[in-house]
């Protein structure tokens, strides 16, 4: 087995575990980049963000909803930002967003709920497209609370 640190995330057998709860796999994994053959690697600076992202909110989100969620978007690659038809100033492309979801709108509508009351600091929380699902960001020292419904 190897075991080694990079950049503060611990690696094993190539298995990237940025905090308790969120892999690295889940947080750069796409459908769209693998049918496409879009290499979604991130680099140092988003990859150490991402471990922030997940340490800071991820995880404590996870912890307030008391099961699994799912992280449909996390990081993007300009690349795949582009094929998805990503904003061109995306969070998702400094590894400072996900996009999660508890796996039903109803539940995705009562986890935004427990995020805004529960005094976690973010910078943002969107209820996207009717609560398909929520997106999350965190900006080390610049967080805005901003709570949107689009």
């Amino acid at each position: 087995m190897t075991n080694e640190w990079a950049g503060g995330i611990f690696a094993r057998n190539l298995y990237l575990v940025m905090a308790k709860y969120f892999s690295i796999d889940e947080l750069t994994r796409s459908d769209t980049a693998a049918l496409r053959g879009i290499d979604n690697t991130p680099t140092a600076g988003a990859m150490a963000r991402l471990a922030v992202l997940a340490e800071r909110l991820l995880d404590p989100v996870r912890e307030l909803w008391g099961a699994p969620l799912r992280v449909n978007s996390g990081y993007r690659c300009p690349a795949l930002n582009a094929a998805v038809g990503g904003a061109p100033s995306s969070q998702h492309l400094r590894g400072e967003a996900a996009d999660i979801t508890t796996g039903s709108t109803e539940g995705n509508r009562r986890l935004f709920g427990l995020i805004v009351d529960s005094g976690l600091e973010f910078d943002q929380l969107i209820d996207e497209r009717g609560w398909s699902w929520l997106h999350v960001s965190w900006r080390e020292g610049a967080n805005r609370g901003r709570v949107l419904h689009l």
